[in-house]
């Protein structure tokens, strides 16, 4: 009966956390997709010159981290 409750306890505390990963990974999901924005309007505000990726992204880290 122990082993019972135990894997009933287990399979309850899976099922609770869950919700709290799903809520984590839709937040990296989300602030990616706010990065990739901004970086996207970064480059398309210079006419998309190649060569500055990279500190579009970057900038556009920053911005999204102090808001």
């Amino acid at each position: 009966m122990t082993y019972v409750a135990t894997r009933d306890i287990d399979a309850a505390q899976t099922q609770a956390s869950q919700p709290f990963m799903l809520g984590a990974e839709h937040h990296e999901q989300t602030y990616k997709a706010n990065i990739a924005e901004v970086a996207y309007l970064k480059a398309e505000s210079r006419g998309f010159i190649p060569g500055y990726e990279l500190d579009d992204w970057l900038e556009a880290e920053q911005e999204c981290n102090l808001s």
